[in-house]
């Protein structure tokens, strides 16, 4: 924890690839910058089996590693990342930041929230236990690992078409359970109908899962119920697409603008519309919500932090001037 009455230059919240990506670009520049990780350091990343689409890494990379080389490369140039929950942010009228950190007030000239979205859960025995090995929520992310096998996607919204229509490039047949009916887009159904006219989707309405089973550690089927009737689905993998919950609980008080979604609002330098705070990742919206950009953004935040404690610090140094006295 920082001491009392410290004013830190940046603090960063979330220990995930794009605030780590930022504290090595700040603390390359001699930016006193520390990072709050109230979970797992590398965030999603983190927790991820293999992480196939990241640059650099022609074979994959164990999400993992990734994120232990990434907190590794932050701490060579001198950030230091500390385990604490934020739970409240408030901006001073010197501009400067008072952040609530496990019950203590930590004070920042800047800050970058980078605490990520997490994936809505079916929240069905299985599902945790078999995450990334045969459980995934990002068909961008995973989808290659299952050529030439058989896909359950469970959703019924946009994402969960979309992404089933992105599958089929991969699986020889795709099972999409829908709790209700189909709410996406009528340009999107139209879309994901060509599939299942090829008989490569088939659309089970009205069914709701219980259990992701696995045997030997591979999922085998999806049980489910469809009214009163046990339903089983065999798969070789299943993709889960209910929506993503933004990690901005914390921020509710905090005077942030939040889109439709309930993502951080941010300008074209990722600054929100509190100054000195900035936002980048997968909690921002208009994100991607891909490792690689959202490395990118923690670059591009840093690069505006830096603008941004510049400007201020110019004016804090700059000379005061006099102004003559009009008295005559």
């Amino acid at each position: 924890m920082a001491e009392e009455n410290k004013v830190i230059e940046t603090v960063m919240i979330g220990a995930g690839p794009s605030s780590l990506a930022a504290a090595v670009y700040t603390t390359r520049e001699d930016i006193e910058t520390v990072v709050y990780e109230k979970g797992v350091i590398g965030g999603l990343a983190a927790i991820t089996d293999m992480i196939d689409n990241y640059p650099g890494f022609p074979q994959g990379v164990e999400g993992m590693k990734l994120a232990g080389e990434l907190e590794q490369q932050a701490k060579r140039f001198g950030a230091k990342i500390d385990f604490g929950e934020v739970s409240d942010i408030r901006v001073n009228d010197d501009k400067t930041k008072t952040l609530t950190v496990d019950g203590q007030s930590v004070t920042a000239k800047t800050v970058l929230i980078a605490t990520g979205s997490d994936y809505n859960k079916l929240g069905i025995p299985g599902e945790q236990e078999l995450y990334g090995r045969g459980v995934h929520y990002c068909a961008t992310c995973d989808g290659a690992f299952y050529r030439e096998k058989r896909l359950v996607v469970v959703g019924g919204g946009n994402s969960a078409v979309q992404e089933t229509i992105f599958l089929t490039r991969f699986a020889t047949h795709i099972d999409l359970l829908v709790r209700s009916t189909v709410k996406a887009s009528d340009v999107l159904q139209k879309d994901l109908q060509k599939f299942v006219d090829e008989g490569k989707v088939t659309i089970h309405l009205g069914v709701t899962p219980t259990e992701i089973v696995a045997t030997d550690g591979k999922v085998t089927h999806v049980a489910a119920k469809k009214g009163d009737e046990d339903v089983k689905v065999d798969t070789d993998g299943v993709f889960v697409f209910i929506g993503l919950k933004p990690n901005t609980q914390f921020l509710q008080n905090s005077g942030i603008e939040f889109d439709e979604q309930g993502l951080i609002k941010t300008d074209e330098h990722l600054e929100t519309n509190l100054p000195g705070v900035f936002c980048s990742g997968d909690v921002r919206s208009g994100a991607t919500m891909q490792i690689a950009s959202a490395v990118g953004e923690g670059a591009t935040a840093a690069l505006s932090i830096r603008e941004y404690l510049d400007d201020t610090s110019h004016v804090e140094s700059a000379p005061k001037v006099n102004k003559p006295d009009s008295k005559k």
